[in-house]
């Protein structure tokens, strides 16, 4: 998933988005609510980490405007501010959640899973998919009770995959989740990494197809045999 870290302070910043890719999170960072509100408009993103005390736009005002413009988005609030009347106003105003600095990174990055998890209408932590059972709170791939061996790319691709497994998702919209906006339009690494992931697939379901392409439209996860279990 793609996460939006709106934080001031650099350190902090820094910090949450190396933890945040470590766990396969595609990160971009700003560093004041005008800036964020620039990046939202321009590029998609899952979710939202955001400051209050943010230089040239408040950070309550950001979340106004991805109220407005962009309802879907899952907005944590991460804040200084600690009074029970800040919460309130934040989670009225539209935050989906609200943590208070110090914080414990574990804690944030868990509650972010719930956040994306509602999103896609998803209680479990676990997905699964005929032999294939991912647990997004480990970020781990079982198939047939084999644990299977991902780069977090591959990884990110199954498990978006698996969220959206009842529809077509295009090329476009894959990279938009899973790489920050670094990422050359160009190059064939989506491509290059759906092949190794399905290469991988196949040492443990052999001629099982799960990875599907539609030309033109994007890619899919292919049904269940009638013969999985």
């Amino acid at each position: 998933m793609k996460i939006l870290v709106v934080e001031d302070d650099l350190s902090i910043q820094r910090s949450i988005s190396m933890g945040l890719r470590k766990f396969g999170y595609a990160v971009d960072a700003a560093s004041d609510g005008e800036e964020a509100l620039q990046m939202v408009e321009i590029y998609e993103y899952d979710a939202v980490v955001l400051d209050l005390n943010l230089p040239k736009i408040d950070g309550i005002d950001v979340l106004r405007e991805i109220r407005n413009d962009k309802p879907d988005i899952k907005v944590l609030i991460l804040s200084a501010r600690f009074e029970i009347e800040d919460k309130i106003f934040g989670l009225d105003t539209g935050a989906n959640d609200y943590m208070v600095k110090p914080f414990h990174f574990r804690e944030l990055e868990a509650r972010l899973r719930a956040l994306l998890r509602r999103r896609f209408i998803q209680t479990d932590t676990r997905l699964s998919y005929g032999e294939i059972l991912i647990d997004t709170a480990l970020k781990a791939v079982y198939i047939k009770d084999n644990p299977m061996e991902l780069t977090k790319k591959e990884y990110g691709i199954l498990e978006y995959l698996m969220f959206n497994k009842d529809k077509v998702v295009s090329t476009e919209e894959i990279v938009e989740h899973l790489w920050d906006n670094s990422f050359d339009g160009f190059s064939n690494s989506l491509k290059v990494h759906i092949n190794s992931l399905k290469k991988k697939l196949a040492v443990f379901l052999g001629d099982q197809e799960v990875i599907k392409n539609k030309r033109g439209f994007g890619y899919y996860i292919a049904e269940v045999p009638q013969d999985a279990n």
